[in-house]
């Protein structure tokens, strides 16, 4: 089962809440660069981090599973998200250029499914980021933090789970040392810095940037059947030919 929006967004209102934005939405810049005149969609609940992301982008949605529940984003401004199921997104086919997915395949029912509709969804030149607890992490046993919640995964299950939907993961990295514990939060550059060199291997989250497979249907050669005609009925050879016996005339 989801965890509620209203809890998703109490989370991300604390201390703790705010650097994990802070060090997700950095990863994410540094893979990503720069997005003008890029079509951006936010997946799960991605809004804490598109809007760094999206400030130039040409469009930024965010969806966000029915079993979650939707708020309005961003606040004092047009709403830009909808709520949807997740095996059928309401976009047309290769229409995003950028998908960011957060919260979203943890406790989603069919992640392969879910992961296929970003496969339609994403253009042929698109990229998407998958951000996801890492199993081996503090933060995959923090109940008190969504990230406690549903399924934690290790790179290579991932990745496993990426290409099966059809999607190639080109590049991967890992954010949030800082023990999940609400009075740390304020040492959460320190522990970033000094994670990613010293136990690179205990971050809390795992974020998988993958590209959309495309494949080019070939024909196959084949060599076309020879018809060779057969009469219905062969005559037999000279050899075998029965002799044909004839009545002698009667003299006249």
């Amino acid at each position: 089962m989801r965890r509620d929006v209203l809890d998703l967004r109490q989370f991300y209102a604390t201390p703790l809440g705010r650097a994990a934005r802070e060090m997700v939405s950095r990863k994410v810049l540094e893979a990503w660069d720069n997005t003008a005149e890029l079509d951006v969609l936010g997946l799960g609940y991605a809004t804490p981090f598109l809007g760094a992301i999206g400030l130039a982008a040409r469009r930024v949605v965010a969806a966000m599973p029915a079993q979650q529940g939707v708020e309005l984003w961003p606040a004092g401004a047009p709403n830009l998200a909808c709520l949807s199921a997740e095996d059928s997104l309401p976009f047309q086919n290769a229409f995003f250029d950028r998908i960011l997915a957060v919260h979203a395949l943890e406790e989603s029912p069919d992640p392969t499914a879910l992961l296929r509709e970003v496969w339609r969804v994403l253009s042929p030149t698109g990229r998407v980021v998958v951000v996801t607890a890492a199993r081996n992490g503090l933060w995959a046993n923090a109940e008190k933090t969504p990230f406690g919640h549903g399924r934690p995964y290790t790179r290579s299950q991932l990745a496993e789970l990426l290409r099966e939907a059809e999607l190639e993961p080109t590049g991967w990295t890992r954010a949030l040392y800082v023990p999940p514990v609400g009075w740390m939060a304020g040492w959460a550059e320190g522990f970033e810095q000094a994670g990613s060199r010293l136990w690179p291997g205990f971050a809390g989250l795992v974020l998988t940037e993958a590209v959309k497979e495309s494949f080019a249907v070939k024909a196959k050669t084949a060599r076309a059947p020879v018809l060779v005609a057969r009469p219905a009925l062969s005559p037999l050879p000279a050899a075998n030919k029965a002799p044909v016996s004839r009545s002698p005339e009667p003299r006249r």
